[in-house]
């Protein structure tokens, strides 16, 4: 069934009537010529303008390209918030399969996109996009991040990301066992790309013991010809790996929904801290994790480090004044567990009340 406008009519109803709605605008893009079909969801600017990167995907409906965006962008406006950053929430999609459509003339009509938003949304890279192609949409817009040095910007955001899930993990082990050091831990990471690669090095050099799967064998084949003797293991997939013995923290770095009704009962880890967005399938499971006496460190929280670079290279990047707002990330996340015991509800619902804390007060004349 479609609406007047010929859309599929739960679109609409996602945008104005679900719980994913609030959205301050949300716009849906299409470049024939280019084949450029796109959503770009702006969740809020109440701290200030929008920022959140590009997802390219090969979504099944249009219906689930708005509803990730949807998602995304609301995330973003909390990550934004308790990462202290004068930034509301905003996330674009484009659909479709990279490594088929993507071509330059498709990122150019991207960008005029982006830029006919005047500045409401500031754009970067997520899955799917990387950094050469932010080079190419900054060349249509100006509110683009991510971008090369060569060009102007910061590089890979992922180096700094990952620091920051390492903070997230350093302060969960602070708090559930009085000591931040991961020596001797053995920590679990499903994905082991962008971001998953780089905190395989920072745990290694903290002296843990690290298991990694990923659905691409090279990206697994990468890191243990890396590491041939150094306390690297792989297991077949994510299914075995929050099976595995003795696993002191799951580190969920790939697609969203890593933690949901299947998952979570059988999760031997006693810490949940990693770099993907959206871990939580859907309400409630932050509950089951706690019942289950499981500490979960709100992904938008631990993942922050890359927006904290992106949103710094608007201002003139300085890798080291970034390295030092990401490392705040450990007491945040400390901060966020003390509100939760002080207030009775999972970490997840108080890392919520503090964003939320922060953007009602920006509202206020």
């Amino acid at each position: 069934m479609t609406d007047v406008t010929g859309a599929p009519a739960d679109v609409l109803h996602t945008l104005f009537h679900s719980d994913q709605g609030g959205h301050e605008q949300v716009v849906l893009c299409q470049d024939r010529a280019s084949g450029l079909k796109a959503v770009i969801a702006i969740h809020s600017t109440a701290l200030g303008p929008a920022l959140g990167g590009t997802r390219f995907y090969p979504y099944a409906t249009e219906g689930e390209a708005v509803a990730d965006a949807l998602n995304l962008s609301r995330g973003m406006s909390y990550k934004n918030a308790m990462a202290g950053l004068d930034h509301g929430g905003g996330k674009a999609v484009i659909i479709g399969d990279p490594e088929q459509i993507k071509t330059e003339e498709l990122l150019l009509a991207y960008g005029r996109f982006v830029a006919s938003l005047g500045g409401r949304y500031v754009t970067a890279c997520d899955v799917g996009t990387y950094v050469a192609d932010m080079d190419v949409v900054a060349r249509e817009c100006r509110w683009t991040t991510g971008r090369s040095p060569e060009n102007g910007g910061a590089g890979d955001s992922s180096v700094l990301t990952a620091f920051g899930v390492f903070q997230g993990m350093r302060a969960s082990a602070q708090h559930l066992w009085g000591d931040p050091s991961l020596r001797g831990r053995r920590v679990g990471i499903a994905g082991v790309g962008k971001v998953g690669h780089h905190l395989v090095e920072h745990l290694l050099e903290d002296g843990a013991e690290v298991v990694i799967t990923d659905v691409r064998a090279e990206s697994v084949r990468r890191i243990l010809d890396r590491h041939p003797s150094s306390g690297v293991t792989a297991v077949a997939d994510t299914a075995a790996l929050i099976r595995v013995e003795g696993l002191d923290i799951y580190a969920p770095c790939a697609l969203g929904g890593a933690l949901n009704d299947d998952s979570v009962p059988v999760l031997t880890a006693k810490i949940v801290c990693g770099a993907a967005n959206n871990q939580l399938e859907h309400a409630g499971v932050e509950k089951d994790l706690a019942d289950r006496g499981i500490l979960y460190a709100p992904d938008y929280v631990v993942n922050a480090g890359g927006v904290i670079q992106v949103a710094d290279e608007l201002h003139g990047f300085d890798f080291e004044r970034c390295r030092a707002k990401a490392a705040k990330i450990f007491d945040t996340t400390l901060a966020i567990f003390a509100r939760a015991k002080e207030d009775g509800i999972p970490p997840a619902a108080a890392a919520d009340r503090i964003a939320e804390h922060r953007m009602a007060e920006a509202r206020r004349p």
